[in-house]
């Protein structure tokens, strides 16, 4: 997106429960991006972050973005969008170059050349390359180097995580994009998004990890040292609740998540057993008198199954129990009561929630967990601009590396987007 005096930026959360936009304007004048615009919709056509329903998708983020665009006084032409679900997945790539320039110092291009070298990878026909991520460099002989630009050596190694997923996954996303009219500067990791917005420098350098309770998936983002260590997308979320209460009190997926928002609790031992909820003052078509302490038996099950896998995903990599700024919840699922007591019983880690920070401008809109994803998106656009931002430098060679692969010479998204439309 071109940049100027006054420069707007989008971001799009497509999410399996809602979709979610922000506005915000970046003034040279400013230190931070000041919010001007907020829009959501309740999301259809999407299961585990996955759209199965291109127009059901399309119709929710026209009326999104729209929202934001009343409240913004702008039309929205171009946006950050995320991209998630179970679809995702991550494998290590290395790249090893000879240093260009005779005197040996590295340069932007030598960055370039070995990020380029690491993308060469066997993947599956109907896979496509979302993010290249650098975790850390080798100049000769010194290693875990964060940025080797202006040293000076004989041979640059980068060892990075490549996260893809599969091209019809991205073609919908496309697709939906496309036909609202709107072009892609940029898709973005979901857990790499929401870090952006509510991690500080200090967690990542001392380790932590962030755990996204979305509605259909849950993704977890863990830090060290300051870079990347590892990221999963879990297929169990928020909305996966919901369904639990509808089947335990064989009601309705409405009232269920009333329930769940009203009188849910992720402790059953904290709720006696004879506190009862009227099902008439739900919902008129209801009847009867359900206890809470059920309710929250069966919450307390889901949230301690989300927990417990991304318990399993720490210890896979060493960093269970280790890791001392602890857990950071976002999503919508984080603000479930007694979600963070329960996670600090089942991680052994301190636990806090996660809001967006780092802006100006209506923050009262976006002063709640479920928007950590929407506002990393826009952080991650502004930030890269930027050539000390390593993160939005892979990610927009990344997708630039998506159009050429779609046979378009333009650097713009949005050709590569109409190749994969009919």
């Amino acid at each position: 997106m071109a940049r100027d005096n006054n420069t707007l930026i989008v971001g799009i959360d497509i999410g399996s429960v809602n979709i979610r936009t922000i506005i915000v304007q970046q003034s040279n004048n400013e230190q931070q991006p000041r919010i001007i615009g907020v829009g959501s919709a309740p999301s259809f056509g999407i299961r585990r972050g996955v759209i199965t329903d291109v127009a059901d998708v399309t119709k929710a983020l026209v009326q999104s973005v729209e929202s934001a665009e009343r409240m913004a006084g702008v039309q929205v032409k171009s946006a950050v969008l995320n991209i998630g679900g179970s679809d995702i997945a991550f494998q290590n790539s290395k790249g090893v170059i000879a240093i260009g320039r005779a005197d040996g110092e590295v340069a932007e291009d030598d960055i370039n050349r070995v990020i380029s070298e690491a993308q060469i990878i066997s993947l599956p026909m109907n896979r496509e390359i979302v993010h290249v991520i650098a975790r850390k460099y080798r100049l000769d002989d010194q290693d875990n180097i964060k940025d080797p630009i202006g040293m000076k050596g004989v041979r640059l190694e980068v060892d990075t995580l490549v996260i893809e997923s599969g091209s019809s996954h991205i073609k919908n996303i496309s697709k939906c994009a496309y036909q609202a009219n709107i072009e892609i500067d940029d898709l973005v990791l979901e857990p790499l998004a929401s870090a952006k917005s509510v991690l500080n420098k200090k967690q990542k350098e001392l380790g932590v990890v962030l755990i996204n309770i979305g509605g259909g998936t849950t993704s977890v983002a863990v830090f060290e040292e300051g870079d990347l260590v590892h990221t999963a997308i879990i297929p169990v979320g928020a909305g996966h609740i919901t369904n639990d209460i509808a089947i335990g009190l064989r009601t309705s997926i409405e009232v269920a998540e009333k329930i769940k928002l009203e009188y849910g609790s992720a402790i059953a031992r904290d709720i006696s057993k004879k506190e009862g909820i009227d099902l008439a003052t739900i919902d008129s078509s209801e009847e009867g008198v359900i206890s809470r302490h059920h309710v929250a038996e069966i919450i307390e099950a889901r949230f301690e199954e989300v927990f417990s896998l991304v318990q399993k995903e720490l210890k896979m990599i060493g960093k269970a129990g280790l890791l001392p700024s602890g857990a950071v919840l976002v999503g919508g699922g984080a603000k479930m009561t007694n979600a963070t007591e329960l996670a600090k019983e089942v991680l052994g880690l301190p636990v806090q929630i996660g809001f967006p920070a780092g802006f100006g401008g209506i923050l009262d809109k976006v002063d709640d967990p479920s928007f950590a994803t929407v506002a990393g998106l826009v952080l991650w656009n502004e930030q890269s601009s930027m050539p000390a931002s390593r993160e939005g430098f892979m990610s927009s060679m990344a997708s630039h590396m998506l159009a050429r692969q779609a046979g378009e010479g333009a650097d713009k998204v949005k050709v590569w987007l109409k190749k994969f439309l009919p």
